[in-house]
């Protein structure tokens, strides 16, 4: 991935490499705030909120109580759609 982003951006493989990390760590602490990240015509990264419910585990056939939680939610943009 980094020999593509280098060779697209004029970049050295370092240079790229982070590039890329700095992006992947500024949109992770985008989203562990909550925050919404938009990258135009790539998609949005968003933070979701599941809530409580009651699930059966599989092997045993007894119902447990799955906690809440909240989940990362990317939705495609135009540009990536198929």
């Amino acid at each position: 991935m980094t020999a593509k982003i280098a060779e697209g951006a004029g970049l050295t493989k370092v240079d790229a490499k982070k590039a890329l990390d700095a992006t992947l760590d500024a949109i992770t602490a985008a989203v562990k705030a909550g925050d919404k990240v938009a990258l135009i015509g790539f998609g949005t990264f968003s933070v979701a909120k599941r809530p409580a419910r009651k699930g059966i585990n599989p092997s045993t056939k007894k119902p447990i109580d799955i906690p809440a939680k909240s989940v990362v939610k990317f939705k495609a943009g135009a540009d990536l759609a198929l």
